[in-house]
């Protein structure tokens, strides 16, 4: 019987590999964006990266990239307020969505990210995925279950990636995936396999850009 939600498995290196070129391309940041209006022209694949406050967003994009400042990761967690695009060879867009679950924002603030965020997921056309990033040492908590409902109600499928895999114990392993796996169950939009990534060992890497790079 196979497991709900099972690991995505290693690409051959052939998928790999050409992946890793795709990645290797002209790589930049190219705008941030704070209103509708200011999104790039809709013309590349497009896919999002969300997770709270602190999961290791910035370092999988820099990972991804080979970049190791393209995104920058702050000390203040939250810092990050617009949607940030950046250009991926010739037709892709990586999209750096604001974190989420900030304990210091202004309620202001927070409602002005969560409505632009509506806007974003129900209006851009080109977007094919969502990967909504979980650290594995904590699983799934509220503020990444409210994402996920704004993902399920958008129509916007998302894949779960999992962070900082080096930094969980082993006997926590099995635990921690169970009870992603039951929260994944719980929202239509959730694509049915899970990503485990370390941006610091670089675990699953080639993986993730691979499943970027066959979205049509």
């Amino acid at each position: 019987m196979q497991l709900p939600f099972p690991l995505v498995e290693e690409p051959d290196a052939e998928t790999l590999e050409a992946a890793r070129k795709m990645f290797a391309g002209e790589t930049d940041f190219l705008k941030g964006v704070v209103k509708m209006d200011g999104l790039p022209p809709a013309e590349r694949i497009e896919v999002c990266f969300a997770g709270r406050s602190n999961v290791g967003k910035s370092s999988l994009i820099n990972a991804l990239t080979g970049r190791k400042a393209l995104a920058r990761a702050s000390n203040t967690p939250g810092r990050t307020q617009e949607i940030n695009y950046f250009t991926v060879g010739e037709d892709h867009f990586l999209v750096d969505l604001p974190g989420y679950g900030y304990a210091n924002a202004p309620v202001a603030v927070v409602e002005k990210w969560q409505r632009l965020l509506k806007q974003y997921l129900s209006g851009r056309q080109t977007l094919r995925r969502a990967f909504v990033l979980i650290d594995s040492r904590h699983g799934v908590k509220k503020v990444d279950e409210e994402i996920m409902k704004l993902l399920d109600t958008s129509a916007v499928t998302f894949q779960c990636v999992l962070t900082k895999e080096d930094k969980i114990k082993e006997k926590d392993r099995e635990p921690m995936l169970k009870q992603v796996r039951e929260a994944l169950s719980r929202h239509p939009a959730a694509f049915p396999e899970i990503i485990s990534t370390s941006s610091e060992k670089g675990w699953g890497i080639g993986t993730l850009r691979a499943v970027i790079a066959n979205l049509e």
